[in-house]
C-alpha cells in the first residue's frame, strides 16, 4: 500500500492538502467584492430557501430563491446555469448576492451604474400623482414612473400598485440622482418575451389551448395563452352573429380557442373561438330542410334583402325580390325592421356554400293588408300564358309581321 493511501485511511487524522490547493486558496481568501459589482455565477445548487453559486477562485455566494420563480411558483434555475447577479454584501466566508439592486447603501451608490447597465432596481410605489407614480428607489431616491410604464398594455384593468413593492428599470438617470425616471413595464415584457421563446417550439396554428380573456373591445377579444397573447376577432366568437361582445365574454374568463396565426416576427397572434364549437352547417338540412318553415329573427338588412337568424348559427337570405307582397320596394327596411321576428319558408339549403334561401310563406306577408297575401302567391306562382289569338287573330298577326320584314 502506497503511504498517501495509508495516511487517507488513518481515522481522525486531518487531510493533508496538495501544494496546488493551497496554492488556489491563497487567491481566494483576500477577494473581496464592492457592494452592487455585477458578476457571472454559476448554480451548484438548489433548495427553496437558496440558491447557491459557485464564484471559481473568488469562492461561493448565495441568493435568495425568491427572487427567481417561474409560473408555478417554484425556482426558476438548475443546477450548472449561468446567470447574472449584484454583490450585496459579506458574512465572513458567505458572500450574498441579488439579481437587482435592493435597498441600503450599497442600492443608492448603484443607481447610476444600474441605469448603465439595465440593473434592475427594488422600489416601493408611494403615491399616484399627475402622469404616474413617485417611486421610492434603493437608499432612499424618488423616481418617477409614467403610467403607460406600470403595467403591461391590455393588462386588464385598473390595478392598485400604491403601497406595494416591485421591480424597475432606469430609463433616465439625471442631475445625479434627481431626475429619475423608471420602468416596470420593461421588464414585464422581457419576461414576457423570455416566456414566449420557450414555447415557441410547443405551439402550432390548428391547436387547441386554454386561454384567459384579458380585454374585451368592440372588435374582438384579447386572450392570453400562456406568455402569448391573441385577438379573437368578432366574427370568431361564434357561429351565431355577435352584436355585443360583453354579452359572450368578459375579463378573467376561462375559455378554449383555436390557434389560427402566429406571427412571431411581428408578435401577431390570432385565435378562434368559433372553431371549437360544432359547425352548424353539418345538420343545417337536416334541421332546416327545403319546404320546412320556421319563425326567425331578422338580424341584418342589406340592399339585396334581409338576413334571417333561424337559430343555431344559421341565417338564410330573404331577397328584396319575395318582399312587398307582390308590389316592388326599393329596400327591405320599407316591410322590414332588424330585430322582427318573422315566419319563413325555406326554398333551399347549400351546405357546402352555407347559403339558404328563404321566402315568406304564401299564406302572410309582413307588414302588409291582409289582402296582399293573395297578391303575394301569384307574384310567387308563375305568369299565365297569354290567351289564344284565333284564326283571325292569327292571320292579323302574320300580316304584320311580314310587313315588320
Amino acid at each position: 500500500m502506497e503511504p498517501d493511501e495509508e495516511r487517507a485511511e488513518t481515522p481522525g487524522e486531518p487531510e493533508e492538502e496538495s501544494f496546488g490547493e493551497m496554492f488556489d486558496r491563497s487567491f481566494v481568501a483576500p477577494t473581496r467584492f464592492e457592494p452592487g459589482r455585477k458578476v457571472s455565477v454559476r448554480v451548484v445548487k438548489v433548495t427553496p430557501e437558496w440558491v447557491f453559486l459557485d464564484l471559481g477562485r473568488k469562492g461561493e455566494g448565495v441568493l435568495a430563491a425568491k427572487e427567481l420563480p417561474d409560473e408555478a411558483g417554484t425556482v426558476a434555475v438548475k443546477e450548472g446555469d449561468t446567470l447574472e447577479a449584484y454583490f450585496v454584501s459579506a458574512d465572513g466566508s458567505e458572500m450574498l448576492f441579488t439579481t437587482r439592486v435592493a435597498g441600503g447603501a450599497a442600492g443608492a451608490a448603484q443607481l447610476e451604474d444600474a441605469s448603465n447597465s439595465g440593473i434592475p432596481v427594488d422600489g416601493v410605489v408611494v403615491k399616484e400623482i399627475k402622469g404616474g407614480y413617485e417611486v421610492r428607489l434603493a437608499g432612499g431616491a424618488r423616481a418617477f414612473c409614467p403610467h403607460s410604464q406600470m403595467d403591461l398594455p391590455r393588462s386588464g384593468g385598473q390595478e392598485e400598485h400604491v403601497g406595494k413593492r416591485a421591480a424597475f428599470r432606469i430609463t433616465k438617470y439625471g442631475e445625479k440622482g434627481r431626475n429619475i425616471v423608471v420602468s416596470r413595464r420593461a421588464l414585464l415584457e422581457e419576461e414576457e418575451e423570455r416566456k414566449a421563446r420557450e414555447v415557441m417550439a410547443t405551439l402550432t396554428e390548428g391547436m387547441v389551448m386554454k386561454g384567459t380573456v384579458t380585454a374585451v373591445r368592440e372588435f374582438g377579444a384579447f386572450v392570453s395563452i400562456g406568455p402569448i397573447e391573441g385577438l379573437i376577432p368578432i366574427s370568431e366568437i361564434g357561429w351565431e352573429r355577435v352584436e355585443d361582445i360583453q354579452s359572450v365574454l368578459s375579463v378573467g374568463q376561462e375559455v378554449e380557442v383555436a390557434i389560427t396565426r402566429l406571427d412571431w416576427a411581428n408578435r401577431r397572434f390570432s385565435f378562434s373561438l368559433k372553431k371549437t364549437l360544432a359547425d352548424p352547417w353539418e345538420t343545417a338540412v337536416d334541421r332546416f330542410p327545403a319546404g320546412s318553415r320556421h319563425v326567425g329573427k331578422v338580424a341584418r338588412l342589406a340592399a339585396f334583402g334581409a338576413f334571417v337568424s333561424l337559430g343555431g348559427g344559421v341565417d338564410g337570405l330573404l331577397h328584396i325580390s319575395k318582399l312587398g307582397g307582390g308590389k316592388r320596394i326599393r329596400s327591405a327596411g320599407e316591410v322590414l325592421r332588424a330585430g322582427q321576428e318573422i315566419e319563413v319558408k325555406v326554398d333551399s339549403v347549400d351546405p357546402v356554400k352555407r347559403r339558404v334561401a328563404l321566402s315568406l310563406p304564401a299564406t302572410e306577408s309582413p307588414d302588409t293588408p291582409e289582402g296582399e297575401a293573395e297578391d303575394y302567391a301569384k307574384y310567387l306562382a308563375p305568369p299565365p300564358a297569354p290567351p289564344a289569338l284565333g284564326s283571325l287573330g292569327e292571320a292579323l298577326k302574320a300580316k304584320m309581321e311580314r310587313k315588320g320584314r
